[in-house]
């Protein structure tokens, strides 16, 4: 009998006949809550608004549920045994973040109502995030693919340049017919893929140290070289595309990738150093970078010489207090336009105060904890470092979004993954969802019995 044929006990645990529960029934139960909770959201803010139930309330939750519903689906036929939590948090956060689009498409914001398109992209992700789980049979057949990952990628980060730049940066391109695109969210996994293909070949001589100072094991100089050359071109990127968020991923995923590869903490403490140089250099004749640094030390000298939105976001959280306002019963218009991208965090912080902020960012903190239990059980040295890569990757764009809005770091104009309006993010994480669920499964699946040995049968057969 196969080892990928499951029984039902009747408890809410499905069984391998090997014994090894597949928790498909734990997934689908929670897929129901987290269709619920952005539905009963939807509802508050209609009732909030117009005191009444918004008219396509039917509508959105039988969607939502349509997709979640689709995608379980899916997991359960190809891949049993993958992580029963990362569909039902990636379901939610998605749910919630168009009803955050549609709560601000009801203010007079420019830009038009954003919560019907952004539901037809969550709704191409989830097909991308079905085609992953359907025609990627197994995740190690994309190490084979590690350099041609590196020209792609690069040609994804290289692209907006010859675009025009918009609000000071160039990190779109415009495709006729479809809109702009952040070719940026896209690089984020094809570089995770270059970067675990290429530390699982070179990562002992990267581990080898030449001498000891300090507590530090420093790295050889001729292994400089990766390190340097990746930080080169995040240098690039922040100077010709004034992006100083992909800058950050680019260069942070690297030495975190690298760290988990060598378990050498010396390649961090050359990391942080060359990016507080490059930052600081970059900083200092870029204009565009300049400002958001400047906006962030002080926000409200940025206030009153019409940069608005720092010192509006702060008020947002400030005024949130504990519980917030409410859903529908805050003034997040007053942050203008990037109140639906790059501000809609700081719409949380007002709405839902502290508590709801806290809720996201421990929703945001379990996937990536769960993307990081998948690499500690990946049985392959590729799947636990592209793992790693992939939950790395995620949780420092989140880290550089959240923080930027917060006050924490300077602003960097990435996209909130699965709040945000912006279809490139929320296609490109369901991608990265459906990498992650094939390497849980790929973990987490019984290994196959040993066929018995020739001798062991004769020796059944003369016992008998």
């Amino acid at each position: 009998m196969s080892s990928n044929i499951t029984t039902n006990t009747g408890s809410n645990t499905t069984v391998s006949p090997g014994g090894l529960p597949s928790r498909r029934n734990t997934e689908l139960a929670l897929l129901v809550f987290a269709v619920l909770i952005p539905v009963f959201a939807y509802a508050n803010v209609g009732l909030a608004k117009d005191g009444s139930l918004p008219a396509g309330m039917l509508g959105y939750g039988l969607g939502l549920g349509l997709l979640a519903g689709v995608a379980h689906i899916v997991v359960r036929r190809w891949t049993p045994y993958a992580d029963p939590l990362m569909l039902p948090i990636a379901t939610l956060l998605n749910g919630m973040g168009l009803v955050l689009i549609y709560r601000l498409d009801l203010e007079p914001l420019p830009g038009g109502a954003a919560a019907p398109t952004q539901l037809m992209w969550s709704t191409l992700g989830v097909g991308l995030f079905v085609g992953v789980l359907v025609f990627l049979k197994d995740h190690r057949v994309l190490q084979r693919y590690t350099y041609i990952s590196m020209v792609t990628a690069l040609i994804l980060l290289i692209l907006p340049v010859f675009f025009p730049a918009r609000f000071g940066a160039r990190i779109w391109i415009t495709i006729p017919g479809v809109g702009s695109l952040q070719p940026g969210e896209f690089a984020k996994i094809i570089i995770a893929v270059f970067f675990a293909g290429y530390l699982m070949v070179k990562r002992d001589a990267l581990a080898l140290a030449s001498r000891r100072f300090m507590g530090l094991y420093l790295p050889r100089g001729r292994d400089l070289g990766p390190i340097l050359v990746i930080w080169g071109l995040s240098v690039l990127i922040l100077v010709f595309e004034t992006d100083l968020g992909t800058s950050l991923l680019f260069f942070g995923l690297f030495v975190v990738m690298l760290y988990v590869a060598t378990e050498r903490t010396s390649w961090i403490v050359f990391g942080l150093g060359l990016t507080i140089v490059g930052a600081v250099a970059v900083a200092s004749f870029e204009p565009h970078v300049q400002s958001r640094v400047d906006d962030w030390l002080d926000p409200m000298q940025a206030f009153e010489n019409g940069s608005e939105q720092p010192a509006q976001a702060l008020w947002a959280f400030g005024s949130g207090g504990t519980l917030g306002s409410g859903l529908g019963q805050g003034f997040s218009r007053l942050i203008g336009f990037a109140a639906k991208s790059d501000y809609i965090f700081a719409t949380v912080g007002e709405e839902l105060g502290l508590a709801g902020v806290m809720a996201f960012l421990l929703l945001y903190g379990l996937l990536v904890e769960r993307g990081i239990r998948t690499s500690l059980a990946a049985r392959d040295p590729f799947g636990k470092l592209l793992a790693v890569g992939l939950s790395a990757a995620f949780g420092i764009q989140v880290f550089v979004v959240a923080g930027g809005v917060m006050g924490l770091i300077p602003l960097t104009g990435m996209t909130m993954p699965f709040l945000a309006q912006g279809g490139s993010s929320v296609i490109a994480n369901w991608a990265l969802v459906a990498i992650l669920l094939k390497i849980s499964d790929t973990a987490r699946r019984p290994a196959p019995a040993p066929a018995p040995s020739p001798d062991a049968e004769m020796t059944q057969v003369v016992r008998t």
